[in-house]
Parts: C-alpha cells; sequence; structure tokens
C-alpha cells in the first residue's frame, strides 16, 4: 500500500475506534497459571482451569462468608502498588449468585479493602453501572433492561460462556462497554475523582458467591 493511502487508512480507524490506530499492544495481567503479581486473601481466590484447560482467577466465598467488608484481590500490593492512569483494560467473566465488580483507579487500603472506581457486575440490577466503592457510589446509572439484553447468565451446563467487559479511562472520561454494549460513557467533573490508581477485583460481602476472571489484559494510553 502506497504510504500516503497507508497514512489515510490509520486515520479512519482512528476516527472509527477513537483510540490509537498504533497501539494494539494489550499486555496480560494474568499470566494463566499463577496469581504472581497478585494480592488477596489466599482463603478467598486461587487459579481454576475452563474446560478448554485455560487458567482463570476463581473468587469463592462458599467455605469462608464475608461479614465485616467485601474483600479484593489486586494487581500489585500495598507496599508495592501497580497504578494505571490512561488505559483500556479488557477482561472476561462469569459469576454464580452475589455481586462483584472490577475496580479500576482505585486505592488499596489495609486487609484487602480496596476503594475507588468500579465497573459493578451482579445478579441483576446493578451490572453495568459505574459506581465508586467507599466513596460517592453510583456514578452513572444504567437502563437495566437495555443491560439484560445482552448480559449472558452463568449456567452450570455452559461453563463455556463468558461476558466480557472493555473498560476505557481516558483523562476525564471513563467508558464501559459489555459484550459490545456500551453501559457507561461518564466524564468526570468532581475533583474527587481519582486520575491514577490500582485494578482489583471485587467479592462482596453477605453471599455464598463465586466469580471466575480470565483473559485479562491492558494497553496503556498516552
Amino acid at each position: 500500500m502506497p504510504l500516503l493511502k497507508w497514512f489515510f487508512y490509520a486515520a479512519l480507524v482512528v476516527a472509527a475506534r477513537g483510540t490509537p490506530a498504533f497501539a494494539e499492544d494489550f499486555k496480560p495481567l494474568f499470566d494463566g497459571k499463577t496469581l504472581k503479581g497478585w494480592s488477596g486473601d489466599p482463603d478467598l481466590w486461587k487459579v481454576e482451569k475452563d474446560p478448554d484447560g485455560k487458567g482463570m482467577i476463581a473468587g469463592c466465598t462458599d467455605d469462608k462468608p464475608l461479614t465485616g467488608h467485601n474483600s479484593f484481590l489486586s494487581f500489585g500490593t500495598k507496599e508495592e502498588p501497580k497504578t494505571f492512569k490512561n488505559f483500556i483494560l479488557k477482561v472476561k467473566f462469569r459469576m454464580r449468585n452475589g455481586n462483584s465488580g472490577i475496580q479500576v483507579r482505585s486505592k488499596q487500603r489495609d486487609d484487602y479493602v480496596v476503594r475507588g472506581y468500579q465497573a459493578d457486575i451482579a445478579e441483576s440490577r446493578f451490572t453495568g453501572i459505574l459506581y465508586e466503592e467507599g466513596g460517592r457510589g453510583i456514578l452513572a446509572d444504567v437502563n437495566q433492561a437495555d443491560v439484560a439484553k445482552v448480559l449472558k447468565p452463568c449456567r452450570p451446563d455452559e461453563p463455556d460462556v463468558w461476558n466480557r467487559y472493555v473498560i476505557t479511562c481516558n483523562g476525564p472520561k471513563i467508558k464501559q462497554v459489555l459484550n459490545g454494549f456500551t453501559t457507561v460513557d461518564y466524564t468526570e467533573k468532581s475533583e474527587k475523582g481519582a486520575k491514577e490508581g490500582i485494578i482489583a477485583l471485587q467479592l462482596h460481602a453477605g453471599f455464598k458467591m463465586k466469580i471466575w476472571f480470565k483473559d485479562i489484559e491492558i494497553q496503556e494510553l498516552p
């Protein structure tokens, strides 16, 4: 392809995607085998395999119910946190019962507690919303009837059915896309909104629940 035409094509890709045309280097945050690089309660989190033998992170409260507060598996540690500012995060998930979420631009606290922005995951009402854990609550709500049309339920006889979040944080904008459907396109206008922070996965107190995550990849943006 002639150079001029190539640049024209690249410009079209930028316009169509709204993200840089050249930055396709997503990096895995989960090695598919261990929880190396992650920190959380070892009684709650482990690595399992999907039907194809691929590794997935599993969080479960069946044997250790959470009664005091939610618990999180964080990328990095409190002593050595790995923070991200502007990025695109891709995560596949499936859940049995309860409530969960994916934390972005968040802060690590003691006892596996995390505070900050959360792309919510729930059996019904809250899936797709943007929530601030330990802060301002719901920041951007959704029409749950619209979300229900794209959300894939977790059934024991269909272990290969997964949902996918694509979460983009770029400057004051946070966008959440669930299975190709945009649930949130939010612009932060408050100084309370974090501009950088850690990524973490949630287990919610009050339920006997289990959630699985896999194919966790990130692309950092300028």
